[in-house]
């Protein structure tokens, strides 16, 4: 008792195999961790953004408006 002998070993690659499915999940979840490895170190390498100097017309530093107006009289 408490050894791992080959029939346990095979009973757990088949319950591994259950679990992802067989063939091609398993190769697909490494490639799409690998992909994501690959992306964070590509936006690690890449410069920060100063978002200070944005050119799309509105101040970040000014606040905005959004108390609502009042209600206007029914006609």
């Amino acid at each position: 008792m408490g050894r791992i002998g080959p029939v346990e070993i095979i009973i757990f690659l088949v319950v591994v195999l259950l679990i992802f499915g067989g063939r091609g999940k398993i190769s697909g979840i490494m490639g799409d961790f690998a992909k994501g490895i690959k992306s964070f170190r590509k936006g690690m390498k890449e410069p920060d953004v100063d978002t200070s100097q944005t050119t799309s017309g509105a101040m970040i530093n000014e606040p905005i408006n959004v108390t609502p107006e009042k209600e206007k009289t029914k006609v």
